[in-house]
């Protein structure tokens, strides 16, 4: 009997009986059917990159900015994958937080090493841009940072003074793609006004821009940057309808100090603000962005307003915490927590216009939002949003300004995107 009849009998047969035609081919279409379909596995910039044996860097002389969220699908670090290759790595370059990623923000970083000889030189200490002289000592720099998905957290600001200075350097700049953790938020916020860029808006995208780095970086080089030599590293199994810990296997590194999950960076864009205020948004607790406080806050009266919104997608409730750090330290804070209820219902820029219009009608003199402040202007990249939280203009019409300033930026870049 040949292999074939062999399967054919054994399959006919269950104990001494012997199965009718017909229920041997429904049992074989139920193992079809009912058997998972694999999806195409989530593959990052760098997974692609050694994958292909880094043959594109071969023989080059390489600078790569990185931290510890750098890492390839088993959760190696992107530089020792690179060395293990073969890769001539000459040094790192880190963002603000250190390559550690555990330095508090705002804070100046210095040079370390890792691996024990390779240099990790800071891009958040006396410049924030790369040194020409040192990039003509390389043939390529790549960028491998993971993102958040607003345009305040100021890894794509780094992005933006790297590819300056690879195009005034004369080298070629590689993008290694990584997801947006929160990319199925549709963009929202306000665009960069003329006058406001800062290190905490430097790039004219929407405040929450749903894009990845690596079509940032496109973006940046067809509007800034035409002479650079720029290179994506794509990602594949990537799709737009997945925030980032949906895809199987996906290993969310934390980027920062206070960013410590996806869960994080959802309400991370509905509660930075807060930094521009004298409110604490939850540094120096167990969970920062997710709740927010202060001595002179009562917490059932502010959860109370913000329900009157119905805001989608997001439960308050009254809290009271005591920061270990950061604003109000060792002082008992009253104040709400945020809890998700369903991801792709929730609005993060409404909830935080919906929080600040609260906080600003309930104590208009303590929170700190006055005539000027800088910082929170930058932070939103206009003044226009300050002044309208002042004026308590209604929360439909903050968003309609909003989608107004966000509508001819999506229809201009909407078929660039590289990932549906």
């Amino acid at each position: 009997m040949d292999i074939e009849s062999c399967f054919f009998s054994s399959c006919f047969h269950v104990g001494a009986k012997r199965l009718p035609f017909l229920s041997f081919l429904l049992i074989l279409c139920a193992l079809f059917f009912i058997a998972p379909v694999s999806a195409e596995p989530l593959l990052c910039g760098i997974d692609r990159l050694e994958a292909s044996q880094f043959h594109q860097l071969k023989g080059l002389k390489v600078g790569l900015i990185t931290n510890v969220a750098g890492i390839n699908r088993k959760g190696e670090p992107d530089y020792a994958v690179m060395l293990r290759r073969g890769v001539r790595l000459k040094f790192i370059m880190a963002p603000e937080h250190g390559f550690s990623a555990d330095i508090e923000a705002g804070k100046s970083v210095g040079g370390s090493v890792v691996h024990d000889t390779l240099p990790v030189f800071s891009l958040y200490g006396a410049s924030k841009k790369p040194d020409i002289k040192q990039l003509k000592s390389i043939d390529i720099l790549l960028f491998d940072l993971q993102d958040i998905g607003s345009r305040c957290y100021t890894y794509i600001s780094t992005m933006n003074n790297a590819m300056q200075a690879c195009e005034e350097a004369g080298i070629p700049f590689m993008v290694l793609d990584r997801p947006n953790p929160v990319i199925p938020f549709a963009p929202s916020g306000f665009m960069l006004a003329p006058g406001y860029e800062s290190f905490v808006g430097a790039v004219d995208i929407p405040f929450i821009h749903s894009m990845t780095v690596g079509e940032i970086a496109l973006l940046l080089k067809q509007e800034k940057y035409k002479r650079l030599d720029l290179r994506v590293i794509t990602m594949s199994g990537y799709t737009r309808a997945k925030f980032a810990d949906e895809y199987q296997g996906f290993r969310f590194i934390s980027p920062s100090p206070n960013i410590r999950s996806v869960d994080t960076a959802l309400v991370y864009p509905a509660v930075v603000f807060l930094e521009a205020t004298t409110v604490s948004e939850g540094r120096g607790t167990e969970a920062p962005f997710e709740q927010l406080g202060a001595p002179f806050i009562n917490g059932r009266e502010l959860a109370d307003m913000l329900r009157q919104h119905k805001l989608p997608g997001v439960v308050f409730d009254a809290v009271v915490f005591q920061p270990v750090s950061g604003k109000f330290k060792g002082e008992r804070c009253e104040g709400v927590k945020l809890a998700i209820t369903e991801r792709k219902a929730f609005i993060p820029f409404k909830t935080g216009a919906a929080i600040l219009l609260a906080l600003q009608h309930l104590y208009p003199e303590r929170v700190g939002l006055g005539k000027v402040n800088t910082f929170f202007d930058r932070l939103a990249g206009t003044p226009l949003f300050r002044e309208m939280i002042i004026k308590q203009a209604p929360l439909d019409d903050i968003m309609q300004e909003s989608r107004r300033e966000i509508e001819q930026f999506s229809r201009i870049t909407s078929a660039k995107l590289l990932y549906h």
